[in-house]
Formats: structure tokens, sequence, C-alpha cells
């Protein structure tokens, strides 16, 4: 009661929903035992938000610190040098956490209801387009919405927080952002203005539904490519579009990788041309250009062909110079720009890089194959070039050969840039497509 008072300020509610079930099984958990030995498959059962605490002092400690751990949606929170008894009084210590708990668990709450209304309206063909305006809280509610809603259908956010790093929230879908300027509380002569043209971008987005002309007929596949393995990407599609495939490229930003991931998930292609998987070298060391754990993962899950190669794992992105962790002092480092530093991956890397490579692809049963390029993996791992490392890309191709199973492993005397290496790729994924056809 001491912290529902100082919650009072300003006035608000407080309120527990939740199973029933649920809330008496933690109840009687937490009110009963001083060990949550036998109760771990309990807990990790548990599906609604828990907040948990304990002073160190408390001999409950470890056991509380334990159990949320185990409990997939709790959060934990201790107060040093308190006991049970001075833990439960000091409501001025815990208040705070409570107040940002249940903020959390109502944004939460309030996001999955509105993707549930948007996906309903959309389905009922009742919903033209979505127009979100809100700071944090706002944007999150919103565009969880909007990332459940199919391509196509205008999405557009005025945020506070759209000047900065919005991948969080655009995710891998196609959604407008619009930096409100000010923030956004009433109405003034920038909030008008900013407003206003985000209102008249929703309508003209919604009125002009765009229409595709381009014939459907044609067989879907998938390509990645960097800039430093864009020739070995325009003459595989040169020729995929040649015999008759239209190919949508993807920009190995991480976004684009994991847009991809998600567009197969999807059911979207007849075949996936994975050339560059630089992707995987920023999640391993800390790049900015990461597209999470699951990268490299769709394709053999689902069953779609797949020809993968290494392309521009010889580089870990980071920002400008100073970005790059102190941890990587005397690195080999190249500029690509004033925004962009590259970091050559050693020998040791490229090893875990490729038995991360290989693994992904050989737990797939669906046709795959891996192709290695021995004269380079980049535009810059090239003779005279600042990320040739014969050593490194040797480590990173035994690694490959020896956790592929039963994954065919293709060697070719080329440079992933030359147009043979590029065409032997584009021949080989339609041999698997046709095979599976």
């Amino acid at each position: 009661w001491q912290a529902i008072e100082l919650m009072h300020a300003p006035p608000r509610e407080v309120a527990i929903i939740g199973d029933p079930a649920e809330v008496e099984l933690l109840t009687t958990i937490f009110g009963e035992t001083a060990s949550f030995e036998g109760a771990e498959d309990m807990l990790r059962a548990v599906q609604m938000p828990v907040l948990l605490y304990s002073g160190t002092e408390d001999p409950r400690y470890v056991s509380v610190k334990a159990a949320a751990e185990l409990t997939p949606l709790a959060s934990f929170f201790e107060l040093p040098g308190f006991n049970h008894g001075e833990a439960g009084q000091a409501a001025d210590q815990y208040a705070p956490r409570l107040i940002e708990f249940f903020d959390r668990v109502a944004i939460d709450a309030a996001a999955r209801g509105l993707r549930s209304l948007a996906l309903e309206a959309q389905a009922r063909g009742e919903l033209d387009g979505i127009l979100g305006l809100g700071g944090s809280a706002g944007t999150t509610i919103s565009t969880q919405a909007m990332r459940a809603l199919p391509l196509g259908l205008p999405k557009l956010m005025v945020s506070t927080l759209a000047s900065g790093q919005v991948r969080a929230w655009v995710g891998d879908r196609d959604i407008t952002m619009v930096n409100s300027v000010v923030d956004i509380l009433g109405l003034n002569r920038i909030s008008r203005v900013v407003l206003g043209n985000a209102a008249a971008a929703m309508a003209g987005m919604a009125h002009s539904a765009p229409t595709d002309d381009a014939p459907h007929e044609r067989p879907l596949v998938a390509a990645t490519m960097f800039g430093v393995t864009t020739p070995c990407v325009e003459q595989a599609k040169a020729v995929l579009e040649q015999a008759g495939y239209e190919v949508l490229v993807f920009h190995a930003t991480g976004n684009g990788g994991e847009a991809m991931e998600t567009l197969i998930r999807e059911g979207l292609f007849a075949g996936v041309l994975d050339v560059t998987t630089t992707e995987l070298a920023d999640e391993l060391l800390g790049g900015v250009l990461s597209a999470g754990p699951t990268r490299l993962t769709a394709a053999a899950e689902c069953g779609v062909p797949q020809v993968v190669s290494v392309g521009a794992l010889d580089m870990v992105n980071f920002h400008g110079r100073d970005s790059v962790p102190a941890h990587f002092a005397g690195r080999r480092l190249h500029a690509h720009n004033s925004a962009v530093t590259l970091m050559r991956t050693n020998a040791e890397e490229c090893a875990t890089l490729g038995t991360c490579l290989a693994e992904k692809v050989a737990m797939g049963s669906g046709p795959r194959s891996i192709f290695l390029p021995r004269a380079g993996l980049s535009a810059i791992d090239a003779p005279g070039q600042p990320f040739e490392d014969q050593e490194a890309r040797a480590a990173l191709f035994s690694a490959i050969r020896a956790g592929a199973g039963s994954a065919p492993v293709v060697e070719l005397d080329h440079h992933i840039n030359d147009t043979e290496f590029a065409t032997a790729l584009a021949d080989e994924l339609m041999s698997l497509m046709e095979a599976t056809a």
C-alpha cells in the first residue's frame, strides 16, 4: 500500500491482469517455499509478465533470482543490503520499478491489441493504410501493428524517434518514418506543418494504390548483394532473367538479410542465391550490419533450393573509425567511406564463420550447394587489395568443407566477381530449382 500511495502522483489505477491459474501458481510458489526446486517446469510455462525483486541479504535472494531467469517474461531487480523484512517495507525503493513495469506491460498489451485490430480490419478489406503518431510508447505500439501488415499497404509513422536508428521499429517492412521535429503535444506552427504533410502523404498513398503491371508467372529468386560483390550478382541476375526468372536483390546490410529470411518463410521464392553472407560476420563480431542469429536458416528450414557463397565474409562493418571497439585495436581496417569502416576478419574468425555457415546450410534437407571462390571473397580481397589474406581464406574454406555434411561444396579457381563464377552460381541454382519443380 505504501507503494500504491507513491504511485498516486499523478493518480493512476493499479491492476493485475493475467491468467488466474498462473497468478495462483506464482502466489503459491513465492508465498510458501524458500526454494523453487521442482517448480522449474511450471515457471518455464508461465506466459504472463512478472516482476520479482529481493534484498541481497534475504535468505531467498539466490532462489528468487534463479526463478526470474527461468520465467520467460520475468524481470528482476535487487535491493543491496536489504533483508526480507526491510525489502518489503522499502516502498520508496521499489515503487518506481513498479511504475516502470506496469507502464511496459500496458504498452505491450496495447501493441498486441492494435496489431489484432489492424489484422482483422485488413482481412475484412476495410484497411487502406495505417498512420501513427507518438513518442517511444506510441511508436512501439503503432509499428508493431504495421510490421504485421503485408508489403504494399501504406504505413506511415510520425515519431519523435525517427531521426535516429529506426530498425527496431521498421524491421523488415515498408514503413515510412517521419521525424516530428517537435514533441507530439498539441498543435503549433511546426507540428501543424509536419502533421499536415504526414496526413497528405497517407491520403496520397491510400488513394493511389500502386499497380503492378509486370507478369507474375515468372518464378521469383532472392539474391544477396554488397557493393563489393555487385559484379557477381549483376552477372548471375542477368543469367537468371534470361532464363525466365525474376530476381529480387537484397542489400546485405542486416535489414536486407532479415527481410529476405522473412519472405522466404512466407513462401515467396522458388530459389535463393545467397552470394553475400557477410551479415554472419557482423553477428559474430559485433558489427553494425547483423541480420540476427536466424540469418541463413529460412531456406534450409523451408526446403527452398539455395546456392550459398561466402561474399564479403572477409569484413565486419562499423561506422566511422572511432566506432571500432577498442579490443580490435591493431586490426586491419579499411575506410569504405567517411561513415563506414571495414575490419578484415582473421583466420581464427574465418574458421568460426565457416563452421557457422556450413552448419546452417547442412541442417536443411532441401536442394543446396555451397560455392567457394578460391581467388577472393570481395572486391577488396584480391591481389594488391587491402583485404587479401590467403591464410584467412584457407581457414574459412577448410571449416566449410569439414562442416557441410551432405551439402555439396564446389571450389572454383575464380574470384567471386569473375563472370565465370557468377554464371556457375546461376546455373547451379537453376539446376536445383528445375529438379524440384
